[in-house]
């Protein structure tokens, strides 16, 4: 007994907690049921069940939710409630990286397959004008969330709450309008130019690339507005700011996504 219990001491880290958790996979199992519901929706609908990609995906997307809510209050809440300073930050920071790094690989997937798309007749029979003032606009908006996101991060490290918190307030505001204009774009390709997703393998392309990055940015919103509860109960310091420069890190590729993709989506498509 004696000896299991030095076994698990050894294991532990220098805080003296065991940095193992079972919320990242299910986080992981979430995201592969709900890309396998929406893939279902993209091209198996002719294959299964309507209800098959529903019940996938929305289990994916609960599990999904819940893995990455377990798995921050794990990393992040639980140390702000027992009094501690960030544990392991450096790890968490790294962890976030390395799954930036594997989400690249789910975009560039769906770039391969536009590429492939270009290679063959181009341009498609049904081809409505993309470029246009909303996409500048919704750019400019996710371009200026980038910058109040730094400036606020770098405000808290100064240790100016009352700076932080409007600009990550802003941040998030800014995050929400996106979206919205997102959702008023896609009512106006499908409602008043007809192109929607089963306009041809073009209108796949486009709505599973700007769908996927729309995802990442909801999920971003909700990362934002999470942190912003905590900021205004006081739960970030210079000390501790682990959440926020993971958050941070997160937003700044979705944004760097965003302008990949414009430039290769809509301007791409106009020449």
């Amino acid at each position: 007994m004696a000896g299991s219990t030095e076994s698990a001491t050894e294991r532990a880290g220098e805080d003296g907690h065991e940095h193992r958790s079972r919320w990242p996979l299910v986080a992981a199992v979430g995201a592969a049921s709900l890309y396998l519901g929406v893939g279902l929706v993209f091209v198996g609908l002719d294959l299964v069940p309507t209800v098959v990609p529903i019940v996938l995906g929305g289990a994916g997307a609960i599990g999904l939710l819940a893995g990455l809510a377990g798995w921050a209050n794990e990393a992040f809440v639980a140390d702000y409630l027992q009094g501690r300073a960030d544990s392991s930050a450096d790890l968490y920071t790294t962890t976030m990286v390395l799954f930036l790094v594997s989400d690249v690989a789910t975009f560039a997937a769906g770039f391969v397959y536009y590429a492939f798309i270009r290679t063959g007749s181009w341009p498609p029979a049904h081809l409505p004008p993309l470029l246009g003032s909303l996409v500048v606009v919704n750019t400019a908006l996710l371009l200026a969330s980038s910058v109040t996101l730094h400036y606020g991060h770098e405000a808290l490290e100064d240790g100016n709450r009352e700076r932080f918190l409007g600009l990550l307030g802003a941040t998030l505001a800014l995050g929400v309008v996106f979206l919205g204009g997102q959702v008023y774009e896609y009512y106006e390709f499908v409602a008043v130019e007809g192109f929607g997703i089963g306009s041809g393998s073009f209108g796949s392309a486009f709505y599973g690339l700007t769908g996927l990055h729309g995802l990442h940015v909801a999920l971003g919103v909700l990362l934002l507005a999470i942190a912003f509860g905590r900021a205004l109960r006081g739960h970030y310091a210079p000390e501790r700011d682990t959440a926020i420069r993971t958050t941070s890190l997160y937003w700044h590729f979705v944004d760097l996504v965003w302008v990949f993709l414009v430039v290769v989506l809509y301007v791409g498509a106009a020449l």
